[in-house]
């Protein structure tokens, strides 16, 4: 089992930018083994949405449409560590941010919740308007 810790949350008018981490930690031999760690989001009343993951040990990411271009995923692989770069922000980009481990099976897993055993307990952002 891999142990996910996640920081940086906080609050953030329109436009501004905020960087999340997540460090993983225990459960593996070596970090780049684990095999994609991806950062979803739930906001209150919505369901849990995927909206970056990254190959561990590797520059393979994916992104969702609502993200891509505004949201860069990162890693720093001898820090056991995940970034999420967030510029742009939106009023509908506040949620509770979560980091997962998993390893998903084809493209169109790679964003889906059921693909991620291993979770953090999220970081909360709020972009004001």
């Amino acid at each position: 089992q891999v142990q996910l810790v996640e920081s940086g949350g906080g609050s953030v008018q329109a436009g501004g930018s905020l960087t999340l981490s997540c460090v993983a930690s225990g459960g593996f031999y070596t970090y780049n083994v684990i095999g994609y760690i991806a950062w979803f989001r739930q906001a209150p009343g919505k369901e849990r949405e995927g909206v970056a993951t990254i190959r561990t040990g590797d520059v393979t990411t994916y992104y969702a449409a609502s993200v891509k271009g505004r949201f860069t995923i990162s890693q720093d692989t001898g820090k056991g560590t995940v970034y999420l770069q967030m510029n742009s922000l939106k009023a509908e980009d506040t949620a509770m941010y979560y980091c997962a481990a998993g390893r998903p099976l084809g493209a169109s897993q790679m964003l889906r919740q059921e693909s991620y055993n291993d979770w953090g307990q999220g970081t909360q952002v709020t972009v004001s308007s």
